[in-house]
């Protein structure tokens, strides 16, 4: 298990326990903390409605894949701290990590 932090609009926080042995991505498990993301592709990388802004710990991060890229390029707030939580599979690596849902902000 490791934490990963998330960060809501007004600055609040909330520690979230991640597997790192089940093999979710990073979207399904905000899904499975009832974080109120769509997921219309279904992990994807096609529409963006698990879109992040990672606040700390982005070295900690794999690159980004070509899919990924092309799809944040499409979002008019995305910037170098973008990320789709679809792409990002949790590892050890990234204990302590911490996201801000922008999705949400936009809906």
């Amino acid at each position: 298990m490791i934490n990963i932090t998330i960060e809501n609009n007004l600055g609040e926080r909330q520690n979230l326990e991640v597997p790192v042995d089940m093999g979710f991505n990073l979207m399904e498990i905000l899904k499975a903390y009832e974080y109120d993301i769509m997921a219309t592709c279904g992990g994807m990388a096609l529409c963006a409605t698990c879109h992040i802004e990672v606040l700390e710990g982005a070295d900690k991060l794999p690159e980004c894949n070509d899919n990924e890229l092309a799809t944040l390029d499409t979002l008019p707030d995305a910037d170098m701290n973008s990320r789709l939580s679809c792409q990002i599979r949790p590892s050890t690596d990234m204990n302590g990590l911490v996201i801000r849902l922008k999705a949400l902000q936009e809906a």
